[in-house]
């Protein structure tokens, strides 16, 4: 009795003889899903070997396990640098900074989705997606000539107004912040709506024409059934932006840093690129991006459960 008990408890659903027939049943959908699984585990997990460089001294010839290890060295050597305050802070200004932006290309999809005129609002949509192609290299070109103190055509117009009109704006640290994420909305606006426009699409036309008949105008619309309708969206969207906080691009600060605005454009992903690449030091710059990598871990396990008890939405 005891054994047919097992017997039939393992052709219940969860049970292991249950999955092996899902398994033989779906072959199929199992075996599409094997090369993004084998992406995953070579590209993803696999280079997760490396992060002992971290822990040890690491020197090329002797390999991993011949380096020697030395524990919490480097993390404790950057914690205590005098540079350390300057580098977190000038991190979460830009990070925190383009985290306030984070409502625009919702407000964006809200005002394309109200438009009629397809032509008007297909115009719009290209305009406003385009500059997401262009790549950082041009854009990092494009805001030099435009920001030149000789002849920019921004320093052009506030000659035009009445300003000086040679205003370094790349050489001062106190504008750098500003250039760096106004720039960016600029480049991202219109493809950070798209994922907001597919959620409104799900949105059912009835409820506006219910709406409609009952009186209500189209802001009415708008916050009462619009939003309430993507708030799901918004809500992973802003848990994975705060998942990476601490992780501003290099390339795009990179191009942008000089001596001159260095005070404020000096951040982890830099330093890490000058000390991993120019300066060969492996160790101390893997434990740099780990320490940054794991305050984003940590920051995304939180929101995403801030979010869990405030809303339905989560990630898991």
């Amino acid at each position: 009795m005891k054994k047919k008990g097992k017997e039939n408890g393992s052709r219940t659903p969860g049970g292991r003889s249950y999955t092996l027939r899902l398994i033989r049943r779906n072959w199929l959908l199992y075996l599409f899903i094997l090369p993004a699984l084998l992406h995953r585990l070579l590209f993803s997990y696999a280079p997760m070997f490396g992060i002992q460089i971290a822990f040890r001294d690491y020197k090329p010839r002797r390999g991993f396990f011949g380096s020697e290890w030395v524990g919490l060295k480097w993390f404790q050597q950057f914690i205590s640098m005098p540079r350390f305050g300057m580098i977190l802070k000038n991190t979460l200004t830009l990070s925190l900074y383009s985290l306030c932006t984070f409502p625009l290309p919702i407000i964006l999809a809200l005002m394309l989705n109200s438009i009629r005129n397809g032509r008007w609002k297909k115009f719009v949509q290209t305009v406003t997606y385009l500059p997401h192609f262009i790549s950082t290299v041009i854009v990092c070109s494009m805001l030099a000539m435009f920001l030149s103190p000789t002849s920019g055509i921004i320093n052009t117009l506030l000659g035009y107004l009445g300003g000086s009109g040679s205003t370094y704006f790349m050489g001062k640290a106190s504008y750098f912040p500003h250039v760096y994420v106004w720039s960016g909305v600029w480049q991202e606006l219109g493809w950070g709506s798209i994922i907001y426009l597919a959620a409104l699409s799900g949105v059912d036309p009835s409820l506006h024409d219910a709406a409609s008949v009952d009186g209500a105008s189209r802001l009415q619309r708008i916050l009462h059934i619009d939003i309430p309708h993507i708030m799901p969206t918004v809500a992973i969207m802003l848990i994975l932006r705060f998942g990476s906080v601490m992780s501003v691009g290099y390339e795009k600060v990179l191009l942008l840093q000089n001596d001159l605005n260095m005070p404020a454009s000096e951040i982890i992903s830099t330093y890490v690129y000058k000390l991993g690449l120019t300066q060969q030091r492996y160790s101390f710059a893997s434990a740099v991006g780990l320490f940054n990598n794991v305050i984003n871990f940590i920051l995304l396990i939180l929101v995403n459960k801030i979010a869990g008890k405030l809303s339905d939405s989560s990630l898991w």
